[in-house]
């Protein structure tokens, strides 16, 4: 996939493949779930999931419906379209391919309880994931080779205040960005997600009490379908203003599955985030540091070891009640994955080529006034030592790319 696939594959071609899915529409999603139990509509407070870093901000005033057995199901959803104009572009085949273009950038709803023991959430319909420094891939051919048209589905047991069991598709604990673009400061993801989970299947347990809040989890990592992850995070806030986040997650036995939504290295790797959020009046900075390892495995054709090391700072700045500001800068650098002279060895490729590094800057206004938001976008990427044959460009040699974005829609 655009962010977590092999790098060189994705730059130098995107697949087309036949979209063997109607495309959902999320008005007859609710307006059939509503005739399907007979409900009747009101209007609830905002829903608690997906979750938004902001500046987007969800309805206010969910949908809910009372839906007989279920009790009360709220409804939310997006409606977003995204433009693009980019340079060196590759000319390979594919939309992302091209100097400019249009497309969905979402078209999902979501059904949720949020009351009693038995809780579940469900995310369905189609979406692109836009991500630095790789092809975009649109939003049919996104949705069937990634996640599906159900990317995120769980069941929650609140086993008390503090204490819950989730289980299902669930999103990832790593990194300071979330999968789908509304959730995100920036339309397009950064360098540092690129390395990172998106979703993954298993189970999860919740805890939080006061300053702290934790979370375990055992899933199958980069969506293998083989429950052999780890992942766990802790978190403490030292004030209303301040927090601090530390991540871990890994690969605990070999895994071979290798597709495009799974990665074969990091899919095989560890991967560590630690970060900080302060928060002063309109003004957010969340920094956050990530290292990741993937270690030798013949087996797996993996032949030498490599890790990725970087940081990232982001930022939002609400200007007043329908303006605001988001911005991010990164740097990302590989070691390691070098072969030598050993002719027969496979070099391990986590960015733009062994040794490579890259650096980007982001900036993204966002105007949104109730349930409507636009929002334009600039971004720049730089690549250090790259590889011949990885770069950006008809040739795969251009080391930098401009990309100007527009993603507009309805958040209801």
């Amino acid at each position: 996939m655009p962010e977590r696939a092999d790098f060189s594959a994705i730059r130098k071609s995107t697949p087309r493949h036949k979209w063997w899915l109607t495309s959902p529409s999320t008005l007859a999603l609710g307006v059939a779930y509503a005739t399907l139990f007979g409900a009747s509509a009101a209007y609830a407070d905002p829903v608690p999931a997906p979750s938004f870093a902001g500046p987007l901000v969800p309805n206010p005033d969910a949908i809910a419906l009372e839906a007989g057995p279920f009790g009360q199901v709220l409804v939310s959803g997006q409606v977003t379209g995204i433009g693009v104009a980019q340079t060196n572009a590759t000319h390979a085949g594919g939309i992302g391919n091209r100097d400019g273009f249009v497309d969905i950038s979402n078209a999902q709803v979501q059904f949720q309880t949020t009351r009693g023991p038995l809780q579940f959430y469900v995310q369905t319909g189609i979406y692109s994931i836009p991500s630095l420094g790789t092809s975009y891939l649109k939003a049919t051919e996104a949705t069937e080779q990634l996640f599906g048209p159900v990317p995120v589905a769980y069941a929650k047991a609140v086993i008390s205040p503090e204490l819950s069991v989730s289980a299902g598709l669930l999103p990832t604990m790593v990194g300071a960005e979330s999968t789908f673009t509304f959730q995100n400061v920036n339309i397009e993801h950064g360098l540092l997600w690129n390395q990172e989970p998106a979703i993954s299947r298993g189970v999860q347990v919740n805890y939080a009490k006061g300053a702290v809040s934790a979370a375990v989890s055992l899933n199958d990592g980069y969506f293998s379908g083989k429950l052999n992850w780890l992942s766990g995070t802790l978190s403490y806030a030292f004030d209303s203003s301040n927090s601090l986040s530390f991540v871990g997650a890994g690969a605990l036995s070999r895994n071979d599955k290798s597709s495009f939504a799974t990665p074969l290295a990091q899919n095989n790797s560890s991967i560590f985030n630690l970060i900080y959020t302060h928060t002063s009046g309109p003004l957010t900075l969340t920094p956050y540091l990530q290292y990741s390892h993937v270690g030798r495995d013949d087996q797996l054709g993996i032949n030498r070891s490599a890790d990725t090391y970087g940081g990232a700072l982001l930022v939002k700045y609400a200007i007043d009640k329908e303006w605001s500001l988001g911005a991010r800068a990164e740097y990302l650098k590989t070691s390691g994955g070098r072969c030598g002279s050993d002719a027969s060895c496979a070099p391990t490729n986590l960015l733009y080529g062994p040794g490579s590094s890259a650096w980007s800057l982001t900036f993204t206004p966002t105007y949104q006034k109730g349930i409507f938001f636009a929002r334009g976008e600039v971004s720049y990427t730089r690549i250090g030592n790259l590889e011949a044959g990885f770069g950006f460009g008809r040739d795969f040699d251009r080391r930098d790319q401009v990309r100007a974005l527009i993603e507009t829609g309805i958040l209801f």
